[in-house]
């Protein structure tokens, strides 16, 4: 009996684990290197929209290396880079689909300071509820992976990681945050992911008032990871772009201006 619980145990946090890889926790690692051209449904032909693979003229976060990540059994993402409103851009198109563009680095915990983005959005996912594990998508995401003291992760999530770990040669992040759209959350909301409470998501934005125009943020990184955990960060190892459609069998289509990070080191 106790083998068969055991057991029991361990296919549960699989499929958990699963799920996580499917949000973006697991991807948000290291060692992931160039960019690769998503596979998957494409967007409708614009005279603007270039593939990342091919596009080295266009100045998208200049002199950073970002790779597309495809999630375990999920149809991809495709990320276009393109110029529209006279902005270099990144386009994100979802038919039913879920993967990211992601990039490595590290910034010590003492350089953190604040992160500059931006993004639009035409449509909001009309089903999605980031605190259900069935419907939550979004069709904006910028993520934020972090070191930490893993000796304070629940048991549950240490041994996530480890299963992460042998599933996929990487642990998970100790933390992740997320700066999201919602559909009906005020902004400065934090919701935790209903399967870790290791990915929290802070709400920038709030149903359809300011779609279909440019929205620009540069947020506290310190202040808005003391918010969403009740504690100072580690590193910064990771950040990504996310947008997907898997769980409500929806489309999703947005932008992501480049990526830009302020550090308090001399």
């Amino acid at each position: 009996m106790r083998q068969v619980f055991h057991n029991t145990q361990r296919l549960s946090v699989r499929k958990m684990v699963s799920g996580l890889l499917a949000c973006s926790l697991a991807v948000l690692l290291v060692g992931c290197a160039g960019i690769k051209p998503a596979d998957g449904p494409q967007p409708a032909p614009t005279s603007t929209s270039t593939p990342v693979a091919t596009s080295p003229n266009v100045a998208w976060t200049p002199g950073q290396q970002w790779a597309h990540q495809k999630l375990p059994g999920k149809k991809s993402t495709h990320y276009s880079a393109v110029m529209l409103d006279g902005r270099s851009a990144m386009l994100a198109y979802s038919q039913s689909a879920a993967s990211m563009l992601r990039q490595k680095l590290h910034i010590a915990a003492a350089d953190l300071s604040s992160v500059k983005f931006s993004w639009k959005v035409p449509h909001l996912i009309d089903t999605a509820d980031m605190a259900v594990r069935e419907t939550e998508d979004s069709p904006v995401r910028i993520v934020l992976a972090f070191e930490g003291d893993r000796s304070r992760l629940s048991a549950k999530n240490q041994m996530m990681s480890e299963l992460a770990h042998t599933l996929t040669g990487e642990p998970l992040p100790y933390a992740t945050l997320m700066y999201v759209w919602c559909n009906t959350r005020e902004p400065g909301s934090v919701i935790v992911n209903p399967r870790t409470d290791r990915i929290r998501k802070i709400v920038l934005e709030k149903g359809m008032k300011n779609l279909n125009q440019w929205r620009d943020y540069e947020r506290d990184i310190k202040a808005d990871y003391q918010r969403a955990f009740g504690e100072a960060p580690g590193a910064l190892i990771g950040v990504a772009l996310m947008t997907d459609s898997d769980n409500t069998h929806s489309q999703a289509r947005s932008w992501y201006g480049p990526v830009q990070f302020v550090t308090s080191k001399k």
